[in-house]
C-alpha cells in the first residue's frame, strides 16, 4: 500500500506537468521511475484483455494490466488536473506568474536531464548521436510557427494521436504540441468548456487510438533499445528548456472576461535588476531540489 501511496504522488505530478506547455507527464513518469511499468501496463490492453473481460476472468485481466498500479496512477493525474493544475492555470494568467512558473519547471527539468542521463549504462557514440538527435528535434518543435485552427474531423483525429503521444513521451509537451497545430484554443478552451462533442469525440477517439499504439512502440523499443531510447528521450528533455524557458514574451487571449496564456514568442535574457527575475532563479534551484528530492523518494519507495 505504501508503493502505491508513492505511485499516486507520481501520478499527481503527471498531471500538473501536463497543464504546462512545454512540461510532458511522459518527463515526470521517466524521472521518477515508473515510465517503463506505465507503458507495459497499458500495453497490456491487448485482444487478449478484452477476451478476459468477456469471459469474466476480471482477476486475470487486473493482474495482466497491472491494474492497482494504473488506478493510483490515473488517480493521481485525475485529481492533480482539478485541483492542483487549476492552480498553476490561474497562476499562468498573469505574465509574472507565468515567468515564476516556468523558472520552477526549468529548474525541474535541468536537474533531471542529468538524472535521467545517469541510466544510460553505456554512452556510445551511437547514444550521444541520439542524444543530439532528440535534442535538435525538441529544439526545432520548440521554434515552429503555429498552424491555423482546423476543425475537420481527420485533423481533430490527428490532433489527439500526436497530443497523447507527446503527452507520454518525455521532453514534449501534449499541450504545446497542439498549440503548434493551431488547435490548443479550439480544443483546450473551447471545446471543454462548452462540451463540445462534435470536438471532443474525434479528438479523444485519436488519443485512445494513440495512447494504445505508441505504447505498444515505446514498449518494444525500451526492451530491445533501452540505452539509446533513455539517451534519445534525453535529448527532447534537454530541448524543451527552449519551450519553457521563463523569460519569453507570452501571447495571451482573451476568453469572455479572462485573459489566457496561449502561446510564447521573442525570448528574452533576464533583468536582474529586476526583483522577479531573483524569485525566478530562486524557483529555479527549488525546482532542482524537488527532482533530488523525488529521485531520494523513488528510491526509498522501491
Amino acid at each position: 500500500m505504501k508503493n502505491y501511496l508513492f505511485v499516486f504522488l507520481k501520478g499527481l505530478a503527471m498531471g500538473a506537468a501536463n497543464v504546462i506547455p512545454g512540461v510532458s507527464g511522459g518527463t515526470i513518469a521517466l524521472i521518477t521511475g515508473i515510465f517503463e511499468r506505465l507503458i507495459h501496463a497499458i500495453k497490456a490492453f491487448d485482444l487478449e484483455a478484452i477476451r478476459m473481460l468477456f469471459k469474466g476472468q476480471i482477476k486475470a485481466l487486473w493482474q495482466k494490466v497491472d491494474g492497482t498500479f494504473l488506478v493510483a496512477v490515473f488517480a493521481g493525474i485525475a485529481i492533480s488536473i482539478l485541483s492542483v493544475a487549476r492552480l498553476f492555470k490561474s497562476i499562468m494568467e498573469s505574465e509574472t506568474g507565468t515567468t515564476l512558473l516556468m523558472a520552477f519547471f526549468f529548474g525541474l527539468i535541468l536537474v533531471s536531464i542529468f538524472t535521467v542521463g545517469a541510466t544510460v549504462k553505456n554512452w556510445s557514440i551511437k547514444n550521444i548521436v541520439a542524444l543530439l538527435i532528440g535534442l535538435a528535434i525538441a529544439v526545432v518543435i520548440a521554434l515552429i510557427n503555429p498552424a491555423s485552427e482546423n476543425a475537420a474531423i481527420w485533423y481533430l483525429l490527428i490532433c489527439g494521436v500526436v497530443a497523447m503521444c507527446s503527452m507520454i513521451l518525455p521532453g514534449l509537451s501534449g499541450s504545446f504540441v497542439l498549440i503548434i497545430m493551431g488547435n490548443y484554443k479550439l480544443v483546450m478552451v473551447d471545446a471543454v468548456s462548452d462540451l463540445d462533442i462534435k470536438i471532443l469525440i474525434p479528438v479523444a477517439i485519436g488519443a485512445l487510438l494513440g495512447l494504445i499504439a505508441f505504447s505498444r512502440i515505446l514498449s518494444w523499443v525500451f526492451d530491445r533499445y533501452r540505452d539509446l531510447t533513455i539517451a534519445l528521450m534525453t535529448g527532447f528533455i534537454a530541448g524543451s528548456l527552449v519551450t519553457i524557458w521563463p523569460w519569453k514574451t507570452p501571447i495571451t487571449e482573451t476568453f469572455g472576461e479572462k485573459v489566457k496564456v496561449v502561446g510564447y514568442e521573442g525570448w528574452n535574457m533576464p533583468d536582474f535588476g529586476d526583483t522577479n527575475t531573483l524569485y525566478a532563479i530562486g524557483l529555479i534551484i527549488l525546482g532542482g531540489a524537488v527532482i533530488w528530492g523525488m529521485e531520494r523518494v523513488s528510491k526509498l519507495a522501491d
